[in-house]
């Protein structure tokens, strides 16, 4: 149940990913209002059927698996759970059924069945660079942050409630949807200088929407420049960075010191 090597375990694997497809299509089909009301105690019982076998399966995980706490608080482990828990919550809350659409994460699992760990690398790379950018991507959330209440507030003395701006919360979410270039339409200003500022607030979304793609596209581009190279100081030019199977300096051509 925790191995990918032999046939019987991909195999186990394979099967279990073909019942986790075939649940979430049974809750994505109850979902629709027309089969819904034609064959919803079929999908019903299909729902529990298959919520069953997920617990049958968890149960088995824990009884042989050799710390099942470790496994309980994995992040497979948790995922595990959750695909059973909204059925059985269901019971008492009926909205909560819909939430089991969650267990399609348990498909993660096609990584390791399919061999595309490798992939992992790739994933990783954007990864780091996500967090290598975080302070400038936080930097930016909050000058949004601040240019929307800045804009909310002037819209909410400039339009106010007679024009539907009732508060400046109300005003921060037409700033943002403005920003966004989404344009709703369910708030717009009806007077002079409220169509004043809104083109000043399109101005500037247009302005700054491509700041966080340029970051994190700059930080991904020097984190792939970084792959393969080595920190290895020049003794002649004090350059710091090359290529891992560099002899000399890719700037000076000086003999490097020995490195593996």
């Amino acid at each position: 149940m925790f191995h990918h090597e032999s046939r019987g375990e991909r195999n186990f694997d394979l099967a279990l990913i073909g019942v986790i497809l075939a649940s979430v299509l049974v809750v994505l089909l109850d979902s629709d209002p027309e089969v819904k009301a034609r064959w919803h105690f079929q999908l019903y019982v299909a729902e529990w059927i298959f919520t069953l076998l997920f617990a049958l399966e968890y149960a088995a995980r824990m009884w042989v698996v050799r710390e099942p706490t470790h496994y309980a608080r994995s992040f497979l482990g948790i995922v595990d759970l959750l695909a059973i828990l909204p059925t059985f919550l269901s019971l008492l809350f009926p909205a909560s059924a819909s939430l089991t659409v969650i267990r399609i994460l348990r498909l993660l699992r096609i990584f390791r069945v399919l061999k595309l760990v490798k992939y992992s690398d790739e994933a990783g790379m954007l990864t780091h660079a996500l967090i290598r950018s975080r302070r400038k991507i936080l930097i930016f959330v909050l000058t949004l942050l601040t240019i929307a209440v800045i804009f909310g507030a002037l819209m909410y003395v400039v339009e106010g409630p007679e024009h539907g701006f009732v508060s400046i919360p109300t005003g921060m979410y037409w700033a943002v949807v403005t920003m966004a270039t989404v344009g709703y339409g369910d708030l717009s200003p009806a007077t002079g200088p409220g169509r004043f500022l809104t083109s000043m607030l399109i101005i500037i979304g247009y302005s700054i929407i491509v700041v966080p793609t340029g970051i994190y596209s700059a930080e991904l581009a020097r984190t792939m420049r970084s792959r393969g190279r080595v920190q290895l100081r020049c003794p002649q030019c004090s350059l710091g960075e090359h290529d891992d199977d560099a002899w000399f300096c890719r700037k000076c051509g000086e003999a490097l010191p020995p490195h593996d």
